[in-house]
């Protein structure tokens, strides 16, 4: 995937799925650049752009569990990433598996 085939927002950002490649398990949602997409495709780990600090951030940098990035797929449109990865520990901030662990209204 090259970084020309990404459809990047006004502010230059595309969100970004990071799915376990074993349990297909949605793990955390999160924006790219087109730095933080190179940077991924080169070292392997997941990188991102936090828009509050608007800096570029890799996952695990703090917290030891990294994300092992083993594919990108892109949606059809373009203006969505899936990063195929390998958990090096839970996701979340909050040392949940995953980000997404509380339902709506229940």
């Amino acid at each position: 995937m090259m970084s020309n085939e990404v459809n990047w927002d006004a502010n230059g950002l595309v969100p970004a799925i990071a799915q376990d490649e074993t349990t297909n398990q949605v793990l955390m949602l999160a924006y790219m650049n087109a730095a933080s997409l190179a940077r991924t495709i080169a070292t392997g780990n997941a990188t991102f752009w936090s828009r509050r600090r608007k800096q570029l951030w890799t996952k695990g940098e703090t917290s030891g569990n990294f994300l092992r990035v083993r594919e990108i797929k892109y949606d059809c449109d373009g203006d969505a990433l899936l990063l195929i990865v390998k958990p090096e520990g839970p996701a979340c901030h909050t040392g949940e598996v995953s980000c997404f662990y509380r339902s709506l209204g229940k």
